[in-house]
């Protein structure tokens, strides 16, 4: 039994496929048409599947879409209904596109469909899950549990904003929901537009700003004090209010009223590309730490409610690593397991496990010893050397092939150690946001001017951002202080006491640039300013290509950790082919190019020949 999963027309547009209950590929829309967070419908997405499944769009049983437009159409009138008279402006921008196109949904997928080939429309089921059970099956099904507390967190689905359910084999029971316009996922979206970042693409920005504010100063407790008397009110379950009377997101263009938070916090609110100051930090701390409270309050509930050893998470706020590390560092539950793909892309896996396992009703498959189901998360294309070969004629590209791996390892940790930046492209595209080391850029953690040269040099985008480490599974305690798998960098890890520097007296009173760039450890590219680090550990069963690298760089340097950044520029989608990724290694600074056992030096490249008009996506993110 096949069955296709899709989220669109929103952001972040992706498809996925099962049979028989595994996940034989997933893939975002984006990838493909190199459109950042594409809400389209992704046809491109579909294709890939079906494509790596060997089958026909007539040969699945159910496409499966991942909210329910409809519910969600009514929260829509009904809200702009129970703010009367305000809205008028939004209600008559939005309406045109719901009486256009959303509200005649089933109709517009059959359409696109038909691009993809013949099928049987009595035969082809189409089904529409609630969105919060999309998010809770995504990350129920993918776990190894039997038995879970489901915790969902994100904007908003059709009502509800936060979900707490409970897994027990197939089936999933939802015991408590939080309903817009209450939402501690549009809190963080508000605060990310207040500080100056993009809403839906910006709040990691945020998350990774947070530790730039002075723990010590008397702002932090003042503006979580301003956050939580006049802004929302936390309830002891994890629920809260939202004062709309300081919002606008519910009818209106934007997610504040400015005015109203310059009167609360003293300072308007940052434009775009201007300049961070300390009290802009200090505001990211403060929300993160609010927003940290709700989260380990919502998963006491859930254990209440549900008395499970385990928790399993999804929706954009689980994306939030650092509440994540605090959620396990709590002992709240003995083990969590994250989905991914936990935003809105990985709402169409949740759609197809919701229909395999509550609508088909069928029992879960074995994992035969895994980790999880998700694979590694490797769940893309990959790339044949008839591909990369092609590419590199292309472009007159010069490259030397390895036709022995443990080679080609042992002169790309060379080249790392060096000091060099790595463009690694490897085996199937990863599923969700985060790089896991097939389409990476990678550099040694131990270089001190790594995190300034990939930031500015590399990546085009602000130099306050921090670098993730990839370790060696075995090797995680060595570094950082947790024992618990992290294989898709979803978990904040501390680095260990001995291989941290003391900060000096006056650190935090320092300017910004001179925090960024004190030395804090004998790791600098990957720890970020309170000793943090965001951990993916790497494991020989799901990426022994990645697995065997770091180990040849460990065998050099007596270091099993390197940098792990995304595969991409700023604005960008992380690279999916072997031209996206010869594009971004000749775009920018990087030094030398790995596809495959392909290696290509970027002192040995022709001139390459290209207008600038790529360069316009680096404002767009």
């Amino acid at each position: 039994m096949y069955i296709l999963g899709i989220s669109a027309f929103y952001h972040d547009s992706a498809a996925a496929l099962l049979k028989d209950g595994e996940i034989i590929a997933a893939a975002h829309e984006e990838r493909f048409t190199r459109v950042k967070h594409d809400p389209d419908f992704p046809k491109k997405a579909v294709e890939y599947c079906l494509k790596e499944a060997g089958i026909k769009l007539a040969d699945v049983e159910a496409l499966v879409f991942y909210d329910k437009p409809l519910l969600k159409f009514e929260r829509l009138l009904e809200t702009y209904y129970a703010f009367a008279p305000r809205g008028v402006r939004s209600f008559l921008m939005s309406m045109p596109v719901w009486l256009k196109e959303k509200m005649f949904l089933k109709k517009l997928i059959r359409d696109e469909l038909k691009t993809l080939g013949e099928y049987d429309k009595n035969k082809l089921k189409l089904l529409f899950p609630d969105h919060h059970l999309s998010h809770a099956a995504s990350a129920y099904y993918a776990s190894p549990y039997q038995d879970a507390a489901i915790l969902t967190i994100d904007g908003v689905g059709e009502w509800a904003t936060a979900s707490i359910a409970h897994g027990q084999g197939k089936d999933i029971t939802v015991l408590k929901e939080l309903h817009f316009p209450h939402s501690v996922g549009l809190l963080y979206s508000a605060f990310t537009y207040f500080l100056g970042f993009k809403v839906n693409s910006g709040e990691y920005k945020l998350m990774g700003l947070a530790p730039y504010g002075d723990p010590t100063s008397p702002d932090i407790d003042r503006y979580v004090n301003i956050i939580k008397t006049s802004i929302c009110q936390v309830y002891d379950d994890g629920s809260l209010w939202l004062n709309q009377d300081v919002f606008d997101y519910a009818t209106g263009l934007y997610m504040v009223k400015d005015d109203a938070w310059e009167k609360l916090f003293g300072f308007p609110v940052r434009k775009a590309e201007t300049s961070l100051e300390q009290h802009h930090c200090n505001l990211g701390l403060a929300i993160q730490r609010v927003t940290e409270e709700i989260v380990l309050k919502m998963a006491q509930e859930a254990k209440r409610l549900t008395g499970s050893p385990n928790i399993t998470l999804a929706g954009g706020v689980a994306l939030n690593c650092v509440a994540n590390g605090k959620l396990l560092k709590s002992g709240i539950f003995e083990h969590m397991f994250i989905q991914p793909a936990a935003g809105d892309a990985g709402g169409a896996l949740g759609a197809a496990y919701a229909a395999y396992h509550i609508y088909f009703g069928k029992e879960r498959i074995n994992l035969q010893g895994r980790m999880d189901a998700m694979k590694g998360s490797y769940l893309g294309p990959e790339a044949s050397n008839f591909e990369i070969e092609e590419t590199a004629k292309r472009f007159n590209a010069v490259y030397t092939y390895y036709d022995n791996f443990e080679r080609l390892a042992e002169d790309t940790a060379k080249i790392l150690a060096d000091g060099n930046v790595v463009g690694w492209h490897q085996g199937r595209m990863e599923w969700g946001p985060r790089a896991l080391g097939n389409r990476s850029i990678i550099a040694d953690a131990r270089n001190p001017e790594m995190q300034k040269r990939l930031n500015l040099k590399i990546k085009y985008r602000e130099g306050f951002r921090p670098f993730a480490p990839s370790v060696l599974a075995e090797d995680e305690t060595e570094y950082f202080d947790v024992a618990t798998p992290s294989p898709y960098m979803l978990l904040i890890a501390d680095v260990v006491e001995k291989r941290r520097n003391a900060l000096p007296p006056n650190y935090h009173a320092q300017s910004f640039k001179d925090k960024l760039y004190f030395l804090r450890s004998d790791l600098p590219s990957i720890t970020h300013l309170d000793y943090s680090a965001r951990l993916q550990t790497v494991h020989k069963e799901t990426n022994p290509r990645y697995y065997g690298l770091i180990s040849a760089f460990k065998s050099l340097t007596g270091y099993g950790v390197i940098v792990n950044t995304s595969f991409n520029v700023r604005g960008e989608p992380v690279v999916c082919t072997p031209e996206d990724s010869y594009r971004c290694f000749m775009r920018t600074e990087m030094d030398v190019l790995v596809v495959g056992n392909f290696l290509f030096e970027k002192a040995k490249q022709p001139k390459f020949e290209e207008s600038d008009e790529w360069k316009e996506i680096l404002t767009s993110d």
